[in-house]
Order: C-alpha cells, then sequence, then structure tokens
C-alpha cells in the first residue's frame, strides 16, 4: 500500500533541546501504525510536528500534500484529527458541547460514535469536567472521529486507565483502525499486538525500527531491546 503520511529528516528544537534528530519514516493508508518508544524518546513531539504545534525542520506530507509549513487550523482542514495525550476536554462544557465544537464541514457521524461509545450519549447533557478518566478519553478519541479525517493521530490512549476501559479503548481502535490511518502512540504492548499492523520506534529521537508489528513483537529479545520491556500482556479479549 502506499504512503499517506510521509516523515523525511525532521528535526524540532526546544530551546537548546535537540528532541527529534532526523526522524523519516512512512505510514501506510489504512490500518493502524504504532509509534513506539521508551519515555521522552520524541512520540508526542513527533505528533506535534504533524500538527503543526511544535516547529519542524525537514518535510511532513499527506498524500503528497505538503504540511510542513502550515499553521495548525489547515492542518487539521486537511483532513488530520488529534488526540493528545492529556485529552484537553472543555470541562465546563456538557459533553454534547464538546462532540459540538468539533463539527467540520458537516456530515458528523454521531451514530458511528454513539455506536463506539454509548455512554456518551447517556452523558450528553453532563459536563465533561466531571467525567472519569476513562469517559473524557472516550470523548476525546470520540471528537476526532466525528468528522472524516484522512488520519487520526492517538497518543496514549490507554494511558492511567482500569484494565477494563483499556479493553474498551482497545476495540474502539480496531474499529477506527478499519475507517481511517491512525498513527498511534502506545505504552501497552497488548493493544499494540491487538490493534498495530506496522510499528516504528523511536529512540533518542531517531528512527532505530520500522515494520510489520508481528515481526517485532514476536521476537522478545529484540522488544527487551528496543523498548526495555518483555512485551507486554495481552488485552483481554471481548466477547
Amino acid at each position: 500500500m502506499s504512503a499517506l503520511l510521509e516523515l523525511r529528516d525532521l528535526h524540532v528544537f526546544y530551546g537548546q533541546s535537540h528532541v527529534l534528530q532526523g526522524v523519516s519514516f512512512d505510514v501506510r493508508a489504512g490500518g493502524v501504525t504504532a509509534l513506539l518508544g521508551r519515555n521522552g524518546v520524541g512520540k508526542t513531539t513527533t505528533c506535534r510536528a504533524i500538527m503543526g504545534l511544535a516547529e519542524p525542520r525537514g518535510k511532513i506530507a499527506l498524500g503528497g500534500h505538503d504540511l510542513t509549513r502550515l499553521p495548525t487550523h489547515r492542518i487539521v482542514r486537511l483532513g488530520i484529527g488529534y488526540v493528545p495525550e492529556d485529552r484537553d476536554v472543555f470541562a465546563g462544557l456538557t459533553v454534547a458541547e464538546n462532540l459540538r465544537l468539533a463539527e467540520r464541514n458537516g456530515g458528523a457521524r454521531y451514530e458511528l460514535v454513539y455506536d463506539l461509545f454509548p455512554e456518551l450519549r447517556e452523558r450528553g447533557r453532563q459536563l465533561a469536567g466531571t467525567l472519569s478518566g476513562g469517559q473524557q478519553q472516550m470523548l476525546t478519541i470520540a471528537r476526532a472521529l466525528l468528522n472524516e479525517n484522512r488520519l487520526l493521530l492517538v497518543d496514549e490512549p490507554t494511558k492511567g486507565l482500569a484494565p477494563l476501559l483499556v479493553t474498551e479503548v482497545a476495540h474502539a481502535l480496531e474499529r477506527i483502525g478499519e475507517l481511517a490511518t491512525v498513527l498511534l502512540v502506545e505504552q501497552n504492548l497488548g493493544v499494540v499486538r491487538r490493534v498495530a499492523r506496522d510499528v516504528v520506534v523511536l529512540d533518542a529521537g531517531k528512527v532505530v525500527h520500522a515494520g510489520p508489528a508481528g515481526e517485532l513483537l514476536s521476537d522478545p529479545a529484540r522488544v527487551r531491546g528496543l523498548l526495555g520491556v518483555s512485551g507486554g500482556r495481552e488485552v483481554r479479549s471481548i466477547a
């Protein structure tokens, strides 16, 4: 399959800190590509650079369209949705109002969102700031999924969630991967094993591995060497 997203020789500096040091990789159209690595290696910075929230040097292209110098609002309009690590719901607005603010160009996919996250329909009048962490994560994913984005960037969606909610999010990511291309930052290798087709591994701001997810995750020694973990627990199956 052809690449939907292309990163070439990407560099990002925060002050004197050289966070991304020549990152290059492709995200194939369709399915889930997982962006892996230890804490602090540049995964979130990569997402922020794609969204125009960090100033990149190098090249970022979506479907051949150069994004590198575009402002964030234009990048969003080209069809990229972002689920940030810190969730960023509008705490003083209701669930329904949070979703309404995310609508773009008509055709909002409420039935899809409510099919994946029926609890959001039930809590439409509840203030988003009073939701649990897992419910806020569902709302954040729903906002990005509401529009027909070509690419979704999803940063640490299971971080801090209870095991049952991790399973729910993994199930949602499987469904989303059938509808759009997803670049997923995730530490839970059970989730990665379940949903990802491809993986890219960063270390110290550089790509140190890229290839099929199954090929890497079936090699515990390589997983330990690249990620410093044993391979992670499997996500519980869903009936």
